[in-house]
């Protein structure tokens, strides 16, 4: 709100300009948060005003309690002006008007009170000859506590030039506005009259800014690190003689004003802390002292470099070490350490070490003290000034020296060896003690293996005087598998450990074999054991028991495997394997599962069943074999099988490593026997009468079960009442999940929403008929099926039993309708439309409505509905295939006529209808109020009438016969038929050249005197001609 008031104000000061002699007065934006206590300003301002260029101001106030009443605080014309409230404050001076130009003034009030709180005015007093523009405007100040506190306990610091400095400050706030904080540390020299100088300041936007006097140093030398939430530290490295004088903190909190500018709204200083700055003395002192100076061969030697001065953590030096006066060792200034040869060698081998632990401790220590280190030590330390070329020397002292004096060593050393245990099992772990006394140097330790005497001995495992292990040739395979270990127990005791040992390869003397180092010389000595093992397989039996061998069906049953040795058998890693074997089959035992010795379980994979069913469990020495829900599968021949390691469990997975000893146990024969189904269902035989159209329930009633989980399946079933010996037809099943499967007699739209199966209880079932007709008739009854649950072979069917049957019969309403009773008799070819008439007969009632409905059914069997129309004129078809082919006709009143389009072979039968009279109760619901069935209609299906034609297309190889045969046939006879024209032609041809021939050469040497007779010419050169023509042809 304040915002939009400041772009309104400023608006109109844009248009002043604009507009001639418009007054607009401006007044600081708000809401302006300010800390209770401390001095305000609040700036007025006037332009566009005519008149005096001095113009005057007006202050007042509203206050929350009474926002619409105006309290005059201050004027700069009128000293009357201010209300009683405020009189005395203004008198005094604590709320004034500081005039900046003629037209601009602030409002002060030197120190803030949660009163003056509200919304404040700027008033100007018109000037001008009219009254035009804005007199006043108005800003809103709340004053918030001030939470602000900066704390730093006081102190008075004496320090040493170049000593470090470190001050913390805690500032904090719990303004509810969002603020900032500004942390500055100030410096006040002497006694503290003068000016406070900024040493470094931490601006609100986390701005580091050093002082004018300590540029120079800031970052190297001085720092401030906020460590915490609420902490401030001051850190200076080396102070200076000018740091002296008093320093403390002051903290200010920032608040953002509407404007965007930053206002310090709270200002708190610490306590001063006192810091005296004194020079140091340059002079220093060097010492050297020995830990111990009169020392054994091999003993440890150290000698202590001391040096003694003020403010040494901020000097130079630089040490030398002098044996017999000559130099071994230097550390320069920057601790860099430079030996001599011989003892850069002993420092390379680790047997010396000098170092600077500070810079006031230098130490040279040798860890073996030699003969040759007997003599006096020295150390000359020198100051050092650093420069630019690198550090020349200022002074130097030498301590005093010390007398190092060493002693040779002789050995007294001992050993004897024990063993941990008396008696050892194949497998146990070898335990064999080395002790050593009055040793003093360093030691090594061999031990060594004899099998039998006669045979050489063999190296087992080795120490160094370094402690490391070096094991025998004939030890290494061992070694890497960690079956042998051995252990510095203490500075005189050596431990040899042989894992998993074997009676026939660990048996025999041991001996430990133990040397003495001092410098160049040693001294040795042997001690030996003898150590026997027993075998694992002594005595080792394994017995199953079983506390039934006949389980009833879903009966647990349990195997136990106890198993038995001379050793104490629960010391040494067992796994048992539990074996199955079938009895009709006999394929031999097959592993069912497998506990290793750290109780790893593996399942056989030729029988999964028993996974899921059986829980096993080991012990030290006997394992247990639980089977829940006994089955026909799990009768069987039992046996366990242990086997004894000598290696841990982990080892013992490894198929490669056999186990030390086996044994299977006896046999133990499991029969199973299943249960006897218990199921028993009412089997007495009932008989209702419903009427037309009412519903009613076939009930089907469980009086017993083998178990109380037993789950049922109903199957329900119609039996016609005709023919005697008809099979019964399923009308609904609902198995043990309750999925119901509809017969296919009953498997339509229809039928499904007229029969419904019902469990009504845990023991009683329904079988709902809805609107009952005459084709419901006949009996009725269930069959119950228990199903019981086996882990293995899930849900199984353990007996059924069939109820006693329910006649149903169809009441005959007492309102009788009169449909046509005559039996009719139609016989139609197949392909031809047939009408089966159904007719209402005599009068009717005027509010009555009539429905029907058409059956189906062979002679001597059940019928079942086709259509039916309801009271409305819906027609509802039981079978969607033959929507098409029925058509309920009702040319009147009372008709209810059925064609048969297209008649079928199965379309034969007895048909009939029955028809619903239905009237409207008090209450407007149609009630049926009788029902009537008509006469039986029988149909007879003939075959169409057959022709020569239609048997031949009837019969695809007849059709074969008569029009591929023939043709062939005929092609054949046409083919010989040319063959013999033409041969018989060309025969012709030939005769007929011949006789002409003949003709025309006659034989001359005829008979007697007679002439020979001459043709004509003409003509026979024609015969010859057409002869010639003949042939070419």
């Amino acid at each position: 709100m304040g915002s939009v008031q400041h772009s309104a104000a400023l608006l109109l000061f844009v248009l002043a300009g604009l507009c001639v002699g418009q007054r607009v007065v401006l007044v600081q934006e708000g809401r302006l948060y300010r800390a209770r206590g401390y001095h305000i300003t609040i700036w007025c301002k006037v332009s566009g005003y005519q008149g005096p260029s001095e113009q005057n101001f007006q202050w007042s106030i509203y206050l929350p309690s009474a926002p619409e009443r105006e309290v005059q605080i201050i004027s700069t014309m009128d000293p009357s002006f201010p209300y009683a409230i405020y009189t005395q404050r203004v008198r005094s001076g604590e709320i004034y008007v500081e005039r900046v130009q003629g037209d601009s003034a602030l409002l002060h009030i030197r120190e803030l009170q949660d009163r003056d709180a509200g919304e404040y005015e700027c008033h100007t007093p018109n000037t001008d000859e009219r009254y035009f523009g804005s007199y006043s405007a108005k800003m809103n100040l709340s004053v918030i506590p001030d939470t602000l506190s900066a704390t730093m306990t006081p102190q008075a610091l004496i320090q040493v030039e170049g000593d470090p400095l470190e001050l913390t400050c805690e500032v904090s706030k719990s303004t509810a506005q969002h603020t900032h904080l500004s942390v500055a540390w100030y410096h006040l020299q002497g006694s503290g009259d003068g000016q406070a100088m900024v040493i470094l300041s931490l601006s609100k936007d986390f701005i580091l800014t050093p002082g004018s006097s300590y540029t120079q140093r800031f970052l190297s030398d001085v720092r401030l690190d906020k460590v915490g939430d609420t902490t401030y530290k001051l850190s200076i490295g080396r102070v200076q003689p000018s740091d002296q004088g008093q320093v403390y903190c002051e903290a200010v909190e920032w608040i953002q004003d509407p404007g965007g500018t930053w206002k310090d709204i709270a200002r708190k200083q610490t306590e001063k802390t006192s810091l005296t700055i004194r020079s140091h003395d340059r002079d220093f002192q060097a010492n050297i002292a020995a830990v111990e100076s009169s020392l054994a061969e091999g003993e440890p030697l150290q000698v202590n470099c001391s040096v003694k001065a003020q403010n040494s953590q901020n000097r130079w030096f630089q040490v030398v070490w002098l044996f017999k006066g000559v130099e071994v060792a230097r550390i320069d200034p920057h601790g860099v350490l430079a030996l001599k040869e011989e003892y850069e060698e002993r420092a390379a081998l680790g047997h010396l070490q000098v170092v600077k632990k500070s810079n006031e401790l230098y130490i040279l220590k040798v860890y073996q003290v030699e003969l040759k280190d007997k003599g006096t030590y020295s150390c000359k330390v020198s100051e050092m000034e650093k420069a630019s070329t690198g550090f020349s020397t200022t002074q130097f002292k030498t301590s005093s020296d010390i007398d190092v004096n060493v002693t040779p060593i002789e050995s007294h050393m001992h050993v004897s060896v024990l063993s941990g245990e008396s008696q050892i099992v194949e497998g146990d772990t070898l335990i064999l003690h080395c002790q050593v006394s009055g040793a003093t140097s360093p030691l090594s330790v061999n031990w060594w293996h004899l099998r039998k005497n006669g045979d050489q001995p063999e190296h087992i495992v080795g120490m160094e005087q370094d402690g490391m292990l070096r094991p025998g040739p004939s030890y290494q395979e061992r070694s890497a598998n960690r079956d042998l270990r051995l252990e510095k127990m203490n500075s005189t005791t050596f431990t040899l450990a042989i894992y998993n040992t074997s009676a026939t390869d660990d048996g025999g003397s041991y001996k430990c074999e133990v040397t003495e180092w001092s410098m160049d010389r040693s001294w040795k000595q042997a001690q030996e054991t003898s150590v026997a093992i027993s075998p694992l397989s002594l005595n080792l039996r394994a017995t199953l028991r079983s506390r039934t061998a006949n389980v009833k069906f879903t009966q647990d049953f349990e195997l136990f495997c106890q198993v038995s040795a001379t050793h104490l058998i629960s010391q040494v890693p067992i796994s048992v394997t539990w074996q199955f074997e079938t009895i009709p089959e006999a394929n031999g035992y097959q592993q069912l599962v497998k506990i290793m010795p750290c109780g790893t379980i593996e399942w056989g994979a030729a029988q999964p069943h028993f996974q899921r069913k059986t829980r096993v469990t080991k012990s030290a020495s006997s394992s247990e074999l639980l089977i829940h829900s006994a089955t026909e599968r799990d009768a069987g021949r039992y046996r366990c099988e242990v086997e004894v390691w000598r290696r841990s469990c982990q080892q013992a997975r490894h198929p490669a490593i056999a186990a030390a000893a086996a044994v299977k146990s006896n046999v133990v024969e499991i029969k199973v026997h299943p249960p006897e189904s218990k199921l028993r269902v009412n089997t007495e035989d009932r008989s209702l009468e419903i009427s037309g159209g009412a519903d009613t329930e076939i009930e089907c009633r469980v009086t017993s079960l083998t178990q109380g989980d037993s789950q049922l399946a109903i199957t329900w079933y119609f039996l016609p009442p005709s023919p005697a010996d008809a099979p019964p037809l399923q009308i609904v099943r609902a198995n043990y999940s309750n999925i119901l499967d509809y017969g296919s007699e009953f498997s339509s739209a229809i039928q499904k929403s007229k029969f419904h199966s019902e469990r009504v209880s845990s023991n009683l079932f329904w079988l709902r008929i809805q609107s009952v007709n005459h084709g419901d008739r006949g009996r009725y009854y269930c069959l119950v099926e228990e199903w019981l649950w086996s882990p293995d072979r899930g849900w199984y069917k353990l007996g059924k039993k069939e109820s006693g049957k329910t006649m149903l019969e169809f009441k005959v309403s007492e309102n009788k309708l009169h449909v046509e009773k005559t039996n009719h008799n139609i016989t139609a070819t197949e392909n031809e439309d047939v009408t089966m008439s159904c007719l209402l007969q005599g009068p009717s009632q005027p509010a009555s409505l009539f429905s029907a409905i058409w059956f189906h059914g062979l002679e001597h069997s059940g019928m079942k509905t086709l259509v039916k129309v309801h009271i409305n004129g819906m027609v509802e078809y039981a079978d969607e295939e033959m929507v098409g082919r029925l058509h309920l006709r009702r040319p009147s009143f009372g008709d209810f006529s059925l064609i048969l389009r297209s008649v079928e072979p199965g379309d034969a039968g007895l048909y009939c209808c029955q028809v619903q009279e239905w009237q409207q109760d008090s209450s407007g619901t149609w009630v049926q109020r009788a029902s009537e069935v008509s006469g039986y209609t029988r149909l007879t299906a003939l075959p169409p009438e057959s022709t020569i034609s239609s048997r031949v297309c009837s019969s695809p190889s007849l059709l074969h016969f008569i029009l591929i045969y023939p043709l062939i046939l005929f092609l054949g006879l046409i083919a010989a038929f040319l063959y013999l024209y033409f041969k018989n032609r060309q025969t012709h041809k030939e005769s007929i050249y011949q006789r002409k021939g003949k003709e025309l050469w006659v034989d001359l040497k005829g008979a007697g005197d007679v002439e020979p007779t001459y043709s004509d010419h003409s003509n026979l050169e024609e015969e010859m001609n057409k002869l010639k023509e003949e042939k070419m042809d």
